[in-house]
């Protein structure tokens, strides 16, 4: 009998189960039995053609129409070319050379149907393009039916394949697990099961890979699902309760200290919002425990108010708080803003307020030192940085407080480096975010943050409208975007012009806003060669500046202060000026080559603009057709500024990356039928029964074989990975 964990070299021959890891990452019965079908076809019902992509490994079922052998090019002999329909009558072709092309034709005959694997191509263009399948491995369904029964059933599973590993392959190692599988123990106790009417684990394997009929994979996907959001939401729930039992130091508020005074000098009158949440935040960091927090505010929304205000409530306690920046622009930028807000309360010494240090990897050794000794000696109660603050020579006085800006931009293990930097227990961690990334919005669903939303914009800020050009249909668009842009500048206000680069690209040659087939597609666009076409073309006569990463940190920070005071009309940047720059003059932002961004890098890029009162505009500027997915993106950028929408549609478009792993995008997953926004509500209820047996029984002793699942779970590093998280 074969065991839940049994090796596949031993379930299986030996080079079928070399295949299914190397091409899978197949190792175990287990493994493989979790590997669940992509969809089912029908007999009688064959597939809809009209979603293929170009290089993506598909298995087609479909109806051949038509065999036919044509000449080689250049070259004597015939190669076979196979006309396949789907049920919506869309065709795919088949090219077999050589050998295969003799078995192939003997085989796929006008009226047969059959399984094809292999990787897409195109070839012709325009409505002449068409679908291929070079040397696909095929199986037909007619002839498969007289055999060993292997489509006895209605519904054929299609399971996601790979190079060298086809779909039936698949299915057949799965039949020897199924026919040789042993008795299984169920992680859900049967009390569970019938109360959700939930069937049994075996029941709802078997059922997904050998159903009968729609019925039995609906009720197999129900138990698999549950399954995964109860595993995860109890792996969440015992990090959450082992996180409150850790110490830290409270840093509860004062009536008497630099808050108090910091709150009556502000010049404006916080929002609802941001006094509702700097009071979920005073609490938290009262607490004994370490406060682990998302702040998310829509861009414009007042983070970094909230964040200073947390920040000297903790220095008023006797702390130090460190606010962790993604670039040194942004670090330069929040540097200025919090010495700013806080006047003659940053000169610390006699004077009571607190001394706010810059470090980055920049600066000159002397500074560098200052930095280093204010931090070690907890001169500075405020600490600003870029990733130097990690190094192991920076050290603090009395680490209080975390804040961590962008949290997308920092990977785990460099958050944790911070932490650890705290004596006396952990800090408190506050993230800010404006749209959280598909992998935080992932956490967040699951419970595994307290989350805090700013969604009032402070008086003053006014709205941003945005807009697609579309290059590709209307190229006069780009002509009129220009001369918006001279509009604003000629009234007085200033602009930015983003591209996805630099302009070190060997080999970047071409008109640079020729459209092109996608098989030819050019470099993206570089800010040295626009901002040079532009100077010379439709802003001849206006000031521009550029400003990138590679720039001298000095150079960086004298562009960025003439631009703030207005000695400079329109900046060609690159990203570094996404997040954190603050110039309220600025009113328009043109964003090149819109589609090579993420809708999170657009949004934030977007609220450079609009920031001083004045209407904002955005004009994302894209080659891509409509209709695809690029321009979908766009458009879905252009009818909202609701970060969180945002954060639903790149989640969607790139799945929930590794919730228990560091891979932030969509390759890489524990979840393989679970869904985070299609099924919030098996979420909601796993969490519920989480917490109720996890309150009762919180080391699973009365859980043996759920404990085991977790255990699995959390193996190959993630449980040391959860622990930095």
């Amino acid at each position: 009998m074969t065991s839940f964990d049994e090796p596949l070299t031993k379930a299986l021959d030996p080079k079928t189960a070399r295949l299914l890891e190397s091409v899978l990452g197949l190792r175990t019965a287990g493994d493989l039995l979790r590997h669940y079908p992509r969809r089912y076809a029908q007999r009688g019902e064959l597939t809809d053609l009209d979603d293929l992509r170009v290089d993506e490994h598909v298995t087609v079922v479909g109806e051949v129409t038509r065999a036919m052998r044509k000449p080689m090019r250049n070259k004597g002999g015939t190669w076979l070319e196979v006309e396949v329909v789907d049920g919506r009558r869309s065709k795919i072709y088949l090219s077999f050379f050589g050998k295969a092309s003799h078995i192939a034709e003997t085989r796929l005959r006008p009226g047969a149907r059959g399984m094809f694997a292999g990787k897409v191509s195109a070839f012709g263009q325009g409505e002449r393009r068409k679908w291929q399948l070079a040397h696909p491995e095929f199986e037909m369904i007619d002839e498969s039916e007289t055999s060993a029964g292997e489509f006895a059933n209605a519904l054929v599973p299609i399971y996601p394949a790979g190079k060298d590993v086809t779909p039936w392959a698949i299915r057949r190692a799965l039949g020897v697990v199924l026919d040789t599988l042993g008795p299984l123990d169920d992680p859900l106790s049967e009390e569970l099961r019938a109360r959700l009417g939930l069937p049994g684990l075996a029941e709802a394997l078997t059922a997904i890979h050998r159903p009968r009929d729609h019925g039995d994979v609906t009720r197999a996907r129900k138990r698999l699902k549950f399954d995964e959001a109860f595993l995860l939401q109890a792996v969440l729930m015992q990090r959450r309760m082992a996180a409150e039992a850790l110490p830290a130091q409270p840093r509860p508020r004062r009536d008497d200290g630099l808050l108090a005074d910091f709150d009556k000098r502000l010049p404006f009158q916080l929002t609802e919002g941001q006094q509702e949440v700097g009071e979920e935040i005073a609490a938290d960091l009262a607490r004994p425990h370490p406060m682990h927090r998302l702040l998310q505010g829509e861009v414009g929304a007042g983070k970094t108010v909230v964040a200073l205000r947390a920040m000297l409530q903790v220095v008023d306690a006797g702390g130090q708080a460190v606010l962790l920046a993604p670039t040194e622009v942004l670090a330069q930028q929040h540097h200025r803003s919090i010495s700013a807000m806080l006047g003659d309360l940053a000169t610390g010494g006699m004077f009571g307020g607190t001394s706010v240090a810059l470090l980055t990897g920049s600066l000159g050794a002397a500074a560098r030192r200052t930095a280093l000794l204010d931090a070690a000696s907890g001169a500075a109660g405020i600490v600003v940085g870029t990733h130097a603050v990690l190094q192991e020579k920076v050290q603090f006085a009395d680490l209080g407080l975390v804040v961590v800006d962008e949290q997308h931009r920092f990977g785990v293990e460099q958050r944790d480096a911070l932490r650890e930097k705290a004596g006396g227990g952990r800090p408190h961690v506050l993230v800010m975010t404006a749209t959280p990334i598909p992998r935080t919005v992932a956490m967040t669903v699951f419970g595994d943050l307290t989350v805090s939303t700013l969604s009032q914009l402070p008086s003053g800020r006014a709205p941003i409208t945005t807009h697609v050009v579309p290059v590709a249909e209307k190229p006069h668009f780009l002509d009129r975007a220009w001369a918006r842009l001279r509009e604003e500048v000629e009234l007085g206000r200033q602009a930015y012009v983003v591209c996805p680069r630099i302009g070190d690209l060997e080999g970047d040659e071409g008109d640079l806003f020729k459209v092109k087939d996608d098989e030819e597609r050019r470099p993206p666009l570089a800010v040295l060669d626009v901002a040079e076409m532009l100077a010379e073309g439709p802003l001849l006569g206006l000031r521009t500046a550029v400003l990138h990463g590679k720039l001298p940190p000095e150079e960086k920070d004298a562009v960025m202060r003439a631009f703030a005071r207005g000695e400079v009309d329109v900046l060609v940047a690159t990203t570094v000026i996404e997040v954190g720059v603050d110039v309220p003059n600025s009113s328009v932002m043109v964003i090149m080559d819109a589609d090579r961004f993420g809708v999170s890098q657009l949004h934030q890029l977007r609220g450079r603009v609009g920031r001083g009162g004045l209407p904002g505009l955005c004009l994302l500027v894209s080659e891509s057709p409509a209709g695809t997915p690029a321009r979908e993106r766009l458009d879905a950028v252009a009818a909202t500024l609701d970060g969180f929408e945002l954060s639903r549609v790149d989640l969607e478009q790139r799945r929930e990356g590794d919730v228990l792993g560091v891979a932030q995008s969509g390759r890489r997953s524990s979840l393989r039928m679970l869904r985070l926004l299609r099924d919030e509500d098996v979420i909601q209820s796993a969490r519920q029964e989480a917490e109720t047996m996890l309150t009762a029984d919180p080391e699973l002793a009365g859980h043996p074989v759920l404990r085991t699942e977790i255990e699995r779970l959390l193996a190959d590093d993630r449980a040391e990975y959860l622990e930095k998280t």
